[in-house]
């Protein structure tokens, strides 16, 4: 097929374990799914969840040095459980939604929060203060082959060695196979294809020359640091 312009590179994740990676489709994220961050946003705990994206070449390496954003002076972390999905499925029970696991990493989920609260305050998407250039940060994938399903698991975020985010994925307010579920009755799911899962209370803002680092019990870390 001849292309006006090379097609761009596939985005991808690392495997723990092996030199193969894991192709990315799309990126979905789900608002506000702890019950202490929800709080701590003004938002009512018992809502459904809801979904953004953000595209699949946001997606940064663990150790990745990134600029500062462009268009922000207030860049926060949040820390996320990240599900990757191995196989197609919709319309999905939550019995049947947990086959499509084909593993998991930590991730960050980086916004442009005073941006976020524009978009808010002006009813407004929040598109462009969470999809932004390299807003992904994302650790290796460990499959779900050597960890079984994961319901609880210490997810722990610093910022520069400082403890900001301490809880444990068990606190989610929907768990994975309901997300899966829910996503599954919105769009058709497809191997590549990954899931942020919310991030606990603590969310704050990272500086010019600070490192985050994001750690999930058995899955390893993720870090990055802001030029």
């Amino acid at each position: 097929m001849d292309y006006v312009f090379p097609p761009p590179p596939v985005p991808s994740l690392a495997i723990r374990g092996s030199e193969q990676r894991f192709a990315v489709r799309r990126i979905f994220c789900v608002g506000r799914n702890y019950a202490e961050h929800a709080k701590e946003m003004g938002a009512d705990t018992r809502e459904p969840p809801f979904f953004f994206a953000k595209p699949a070449d946001a997606l940064v390496p663990d150790g990745a040095v990134l600029p500062w954003p462009m268009a922000t002076s207030d860049l926060h972390h949040e820390a996320e459980l990240v599900v990757a999905i191995g196989a197609a499925g919709r319309n999905l029970t939550p019995e049947a939604a947990g086959a499509l696991v084909w593993g998991h990493a930590p991730g960050i989920d980086l916004t442009r929060r005073d941006m976020q609260a524009e978009a808010k305050q002006m009813r407004r998407p929040w598109d462009m203060s969470k999809g932004f250039d390299q807003s992904a940060p994302c650790g290796a994938l460990v499959p779900v082959s050597e960890t079984g399903p994961l319901s609880a698991a210490r997810i722990l975020c610093t910022v520069n060695g400082q403890i900001r985010q301490d809880a444990d994925i068990a606190d989610m307010i929907w768990d994975v196979p309901h997300i899966i579920s829910h996503l599954s009755g919105l769009v058709e799911l497809a191997p590549g294809d990954l899931i942020f899962t919310g991030t606990p209370a603590g969310v704050g803002p990272i500086l010019p020359g600070e490192t985050c680092r994001v750690e999930i019990a058995g899955l390893g870390a993720v870090g990055v640091r802001i030029g």
